[in-house]
Formats: structure tokens, C-alpha cells, sequence
């Protein structure tokens, strides 16, 4: 009996020391293509299995386990993956458990719903966020102010908000393109769809929308907003009963006075800001810095912040990258006054010689919101009728992966953050 079960250990022990697991590396030196690891990652979690995402190891990597079917996956979307034994997956989780590493594993347990919030007839190279979904083959659907006000946003779990006009200024684009027949065909689409749902004006009908995203993300949702989808969101919940609109937007006047009736309560991030009344400034409010920034192109860069990976793993994840330095990129909303930003958001990415935020992020009720200045990760000041970029030319892009660090987001096994 003690020679079989001798001979029965020795042929167990190398299944256990070969066991493998696949690990997604997105370090600088070693990763092909970070954002479609992203998507890969996604394609796992889309079969029901669980996947760890390694928080300050080696970029921010992903543990899943092997298979035949992932490793081929990989290969064909060009994702470098490294194959490795149960021994050293153990020692590698070991490395991260200890107290002396800021690093965690974070279990990511299903893959997320995703809705971007877009009009119809939009390519999905007219929004960074479409893009890189596109790109790195994540699925989603689009909504727009029907199904929002349908109630249809409890079906997802993350929403992101197209570069967005809640304010129903139309992007205050009216002195450069009033004339322009894009304009006039989306101000009458705008104003038809805001009639068809039963309201008189498109800035009503915007803050309306604006109030249903509101509930979203107070009922437990994730909401991600980029460019002027950011201010423009908190501008129409703080503006809500309030006509800040001129005649040229909504028909009639303005309401006397409409600064001093501003209530900076109802906002998600931002404060004490005071609102653009001309309709010929291309600017929403105090709140973007584009106009204040005095930076070269050669040297706009903003820094990530560094935290606890055990302590804060939320801001950590959101984090997750190959550098701590992303280089910087214009939009209408390009950046967040740092002196108007709620005391209670945290600011995760900043450009210190400026004074200004890029990437902030916060909690409302049981939800959470990322907001993120500028318009495209990798085209440094696009104008309307530029090229699309073409994301296979840029596939490590550190300022694109902030994005998907935040769609991968809710898969994660929330813990309770301890500051």
C-alpha cells in the first residue's frame, strides 16, 4: 500500500507543478497591444469565468486560467500572454499579498453591461469612448433621451455619456457654425425629439435626462463622461428649473439673474463655478481650463496619482497603467479647475504647473462617476471634420487605457474603500 500510494504522489506531484494559468502582462517591455488585452479580458469574463486583475503588478496584468481556446484567442488579436505553472502563480500571488508591495488582486466576476449614451446616425469614431470599445472588441449598445427617460438604464450596468451638450446650448458652436448645414440639421433633430417626447424646449428635455443619469448612478450605476459631457452634465443638474439658455438656443431670454439661482448641491463634481452668458464664447463655464492653458504641446503631459493598492483599490484600478506620466490632449472641455472641484472627488490625474485635473472621480449615493477632460487620447487637438483615429496605430495608448480601466470597472468584487 505505502509503494502505490508512493508511485500515486509521484505521478500526481508535476500535475500540480505544470498546472497552468495564463498571465496578461501590461507592462510597458512586454504587452503588443494593451487595449485589445482589455478586450480580451472582457472575452473571458463574457464565458463566465473569473479573472484577477493583478493591481500594480507588472502594469496592472491579468490572471485568468490557461486554455487552449484562450491562448489561440490571444494570438489572433495580437495580445502578448505568458504561460505560467500553479507554483509560480502562487508565488506571484504571494509577492502581491505581502504587506510590503502596494499591490492587490481584484476579482473580476462578470462582464459589464455597456450602454454609450449617443444620438443616432453617430460613427463610432465621432467618440474616443466608441472607439476603443470598437477597437478592442467590447461589445455595447447606444441609448439616447427615449430610452433614458424609458427608464431603459436599469437594464446596464456602465454608461457613457457622448461629448454631450446637456445644457441645451448646442455645444455653444453657434459663432463658428450657426450656418453650417450640420448645425442647423442637429438643432432641428434636437428640437423635433425634444417635442416628440412632450417637452418645449430642448434645454427642458437635456434636464430632464440629466436627471434621470442622475438617478442611474444614485441607484448603484457607473457613469463615465468625457469632454463637454462632463461640465455640461453638472451644469444642467445645477441650472435644473433655471433658463440659462439665450433666444438664438431656446426662443426667449434668458432668466434674470440665473448666476445668483445656480444650486451647486445638485452636482456630482463641481462648484462654485460661474456660467459663460455669451452665446458667441465657445465655453460653457469656469470650470474648463482650455482658454487658461498656457502649456507647449512638446510638454503637455499630466501626472496619475499613486495610491494604496490594499488600502484605496478603487482609485487603483482606475489607475492601472505602464506609466505614471500621459500625455495630454485638447477638447472643448479639455481640463477641471482645480479650484472648483468638490472637495469630496478625488483627483486621479493632474498638470500641477497648470493648476488643473484631467481625470477625477467620485461617489453619488451607490453609484460612481469618472469624469475625463479632453476629447481623444490620441489626437491632440481635434477639430470638427479631422480624420478618425486609426486606434491600430496607437495600441499601447496610455491616456485610452484610463477609459478601459473604467469599463472594466463594475466586473470587479467590490471591497469596502478605507480612506
Amino acid at each position: 500500500m505505502k509503494k502505490y500510494l508512493l508511485i500515486l504522489f509521484i505521478l500526481i506531484l508535476p500535475l500540480r507543478n505544470y498546472a497552468s494559468y495564463v498571465l496578461i502582462p501590461m507592462d510597458a517591455e512586454s504587452q503588443t497591444d494593451h487595449l485589445k488585452a482589455y478586450g480580451i479580458t472582457y472575452w473571458v469574463l463574457n464565458k463566465q469565468q473569473k479573472v484577477k486583475w493583478l493591481l500594480n503588478y507588472r502594469g496592472g496584468s491579468f490572471l485568468m486560467p490557461d486554455t487552449e481556446e484562450l491562448k489561440k484567442e490571444c494570438k489572433i488579436r495580437g495580445v502578448a500572454f505568458e504561460v505560467i505553472s500553479d507554483a509560480k502563480t502562487q508565488n506571484i500571488l504571494e509577492e502581491i499579498e505581502s504587506p510590503s508591495q502596494n499591490m492587490d488582486a481584484v476579482i473580476l466576476e462578470k462582464a459589464p453591461k455597456i450602454a454609450v449614451y449617443t444620438p443616432n446616425g453617430n460613427a463610432p469614431w465621432d467618440d474616443a469612448v466608441t472607439m476603443v470599445l470598437t477597437y478592442a472588441e467590447i461589445p455595447y449598445e447606444t441609448v439616447y433621451d427615449k430610452k433614458v427617460l424609458d427608464n431603459e438604464l436599469l437594464l446596464y450596468d456602465w454608461l457613457h455619456l457622448h461629448h454631450e451638450d446637456f445644457t441645451g446650448q448646442y455645444g455653444k458652436f453657434y459663432r463658428a457654425y450657426r450656418a453650417a448645414p450640420w448645425y442647423i440639421e442637429e438643432k432641428r433633430n434636437a428640437e423635433q425629439l425634444a417635442q416628440e417626447l412632450g417637452f418645449a424646449k430642448v434645454s427642458e428635455e437635456k434636464s430632464a435626462v440629466a436627471t434621470k443619469i442622475r438617478d442611474y448612478v444614485i441607484g448603484g450605476g457607473f457613469m463615465f463622461a468625457m469632454c463637454s459631457a462632463t461640465d455640461s452634465f453638472d451644469i444642467a443638474l445645477s441650472a435644473e428649473g433655471v433658463d440659462i439658455c439665450e433666444p438664438m438656443f431656446d426662443g426667449d431670454a434668458s432668466e434674470a439673474g440665473y448666476q445668483n439661482k445656480i444650486n451647486y448641491n445638485n452636482t456630482f463634481a463641481f462648484t462654485d463655478f460661474t456660467l459663460e452668458r455669451n452665446p458667441m464664447v465657445y465655453e460653457f463655464s469656469s470650470i474648463d481650463m482650455t482658454t487658461k492653458r498656457r502649456i507647449p504641446k512638446e510638454t503637455d503631459y499630466f501626472s496619475l496619482m499613486n495610491y494604496s493598492a490594499k488600502w484605496d483599490p478603487i482609485p487603483t484600478m482606475l489607475c492601472q497603467n505602464h506609466t505614471a506620466l500621459v500625455k495630454g490632449f485638447m477638447g472643448q472641455t479639455t481640463s477641471f479647475n482645480r479650484d472648483e472641484i468638490k472637495p469630496t472627488v478625488l483627483v486621479m490625474g493632474e498638470n500641477k504647473t497648470n493648476g488643473e485635473a484631467r481625470y477625477i472621480h467620485g461617489i453619488k449615493g451607490k453609484g460612481f462617476f469618472t469624469f475625463y477632460g479632453g476629447h481623444d487620447p490620441e489626437d491632440y487637438q481635434h477639430k470638427v471634420g479631422d480624420p478618425k483615429t486609426e486606434l491600430s496605430l496607437h495600441p499601447n495608448s496610455p491616456g485610452y487605457r484610463l477609459i478601459l480601466n473604467n469599463v472594466l470597472f463594475p466586473a470587479a468584487r467590490k471591497k469596502k474603500q478605507k480612506t
